[in-house]
């Protein structure tokens, strides 16, 4: 059979045509070796991002749930600390990157279940060139590193659990459903992939008969079991996590062309050289419709999150970020794998691949170093108003120029202006420093330290930002401003901090 022949079947019909086994397991093998290097180099070339800190600051503490997501990226984190006896940046990162190298393999189970063996090279060749999965999801400290595993176990799952019989069948049925319940004790949005499963099962003539039968249901159930602690924390906790996340979507606003620039920036994010190929291949199994019972189920697993986060940009009143679709793309790589391994020996697409792979090591080369060695700070200072490398790096400075003040004495209570701030902050000054946040959106720091329970105390309070310091002090009877400190990084000021004693902390409301 002719390649070109092989090309123009359904998946379904050419997951029978590939090569030797050990060939593209061995390619996936060293490919989750190279990238989990490149990983590690620049796991440790970067210091904490803002929401890091803030998960590793207020994840400590080993908690039932947390406030802004579920708690498996907060566990792995804290797993990563106490493993390695530090919460150093490549530590708590260390898990997420081998997350995702579990996840490039599961990727390349996938696409060659789907379709075939070198079509799941392939897809786990474009999903390590991704940006978006690649390389944020890969190796930093964020929910999505779990949630892609546990949706990529899930599908791979119901593939095999679909056209399974008997015993074999269940056993794969109970996979699904422990995996979704993984993926939404990650990220509550793993219940629009889940939903799609469903969408799957009613739209298939082949599958739809599950609907009759126990199994479904029963992975159903497991999937609940599995998030319960979630649904236990927000219960007693005023159900402040569901209304959060569930707030984010509701708005007042209707702004239609939004949609169209949240798509653009999804595509920003996967590469948009990745996007392209990506939709054609989606639209062809579209297309294809369920009699192509692989790419239907595929596409019936990727479209929920692109869709409704495009229509909730349409609505809300809150900016959609790019990377909240991303589990939709994911669910399109084995499609995308499918149409590579069919062209791969066209020049253009072996230099399409090779180009993508040079300029994303580039990337991270030149931003690693950077950060490292700071050798772009004349020209960035000539051009930014802010220094970008104060996300990158970890302001421990801080807690050197403290201590040596003697203004980190034990017992000393700390007031940050917001979260994201007080993520930074927490997680430079250490464990032993109690964080409080004076702002009525205190996120985690509002059921750790929450500000009304230290009324009348006395803070040092941290504030980074003109005027920021200025706008706190009305939350204190008195304040004594102190000299300020500074955010250093190899010698060199990237940023300055306020400093003032507040003394007679008022009551703040926080939601």
């Amino acid at each position: 059979m002719s390649k070109p022949e092989v090309a123009a079947l359904p998946l379904s019909a050419r997951a029978r045509t590939g090569g030797p086994v050990a060939s593209e397991s061995t390619c996936v093998l060293w490919l989750i070796l190279a990238a989990s290097l490149v990983r590690i180099g620049f796991a440790w070339s970067l210091g904490l991002g803002i929401d890091e800190s803030y998960m590793v600051a207020t994840g400590r503490s080993f908690r039932l749930g947390y406030f802004d997501h579920p708690p498996a990226s907060w566990w792995m984190q804290w797993a990563g600390a106490h493993l390695f006896g530090t919460d150093a940046p490549l530590a708590v990162r260390l898990p997420f990157i081998a997350a995702f190298a579990l996840s490039t393999w599961i990727m390349y189970r996938l696409g060659s279940a789907v379709a075939d063996r070198r079509a799941g090279l392939w897809a786990a060749v474009a999903l390590t060139l991704s940006p978006v999965f690649g390389l944020t999801t890969a190796s930093w400290v964020l929910p999505d590193g779990p949630l892609d595993l546990a949706l990529l176990g899930a599908a791979l799952c119901l593939v095999h659990a679909l056209p399974a019989r008997g015993r074999a069948g269940s056993l794969w049925w109970v996979g699904t459903g422990l995996c979704a319940g993984l993926a939404l004790f990650s990220k509550y949005t793993a219940v629009l992939t889940i939903g799609g499963a469903f969408v799957y099962l009613l739209t298939s003539p082949v599958h739809r008969r599950w609907l009759a039968r126990p199994e479904p249901y029963v992975a159903g159930l497991l999937a609940v079991a599995v998030f319960s602690p979630v649904v236990i924390w927000n219960a007693t906790h005023h159900w402040a996590s569901f209304a959060f996340q569930g707030d984010r979507a509701l708005g007042l606003r209707f702004r239609p062309l939004q949609a169209f620039v949240v798509l653009g920036g999804e595509a920003l994010f996967v590469l948009p050289w990745i996007w392209a190929p990506m939709m054609l291949a989606f639209f062809a199994a579209l297309r294809r419709g369920p009699a192509d019972w692989r790419g239907w189920l595929l596409v019936c697993l990727g479209f929920p999150p692109i869709l409704a986060f495009a229509l909730i940009a349409v609505v809300s009143r809150d900016r959609v970020l790019f990377h909240w679709a991303a589990p939709g793309y994911l669910m399109l790589f084995p499609l995308l794998g499918a149409a590579l391994a069919s062209r791969v020996r066209l020049a253009a697409v072996r230099r399409w691949i090779s180009g993508t792979a040079i300029a994303t090591v580039a990337v991270v080369i030149v931003v690693g170093t950077q950060i490292r060695l700071d050798w772009m700070h004349p020209a960035i200072a000539a051009f930014a108003r802010h220094d970008p490398d104060l996300a990158g790096i970890d302001w421990t400075s801080l807690r050197t120029q403290l201590k040596a003040r003697g203004l980190l004495a034990p017992g000393t209570l700390v007031g940050v202006p917001s979260w994201s701030v007080g993520g930074k902050i927490a997680y430079a000054l250490g464990s032993g420093v109690r964080v409080i946040c004076l702002n009525p959106d205190a996120r985690q720091f509002g059921f750790d330290a929450p500000a009304a329970q230290f009324a009348g105390r006395t803070l040092l309070v941290l504030a980074p930002g003109a005027g920021a310091a200025r706008n706190l002090a009305g939350y204190f009877a008195s304040v004594t401003p102190l000299p300020p400190a500074t955010i250093l990084d190899r010698g060199v000021v990237l940023g300055r901090v306020d400093l003032f004693l507040g003394r007679g902390l008022r009551p703040i409301r926080q939601d």
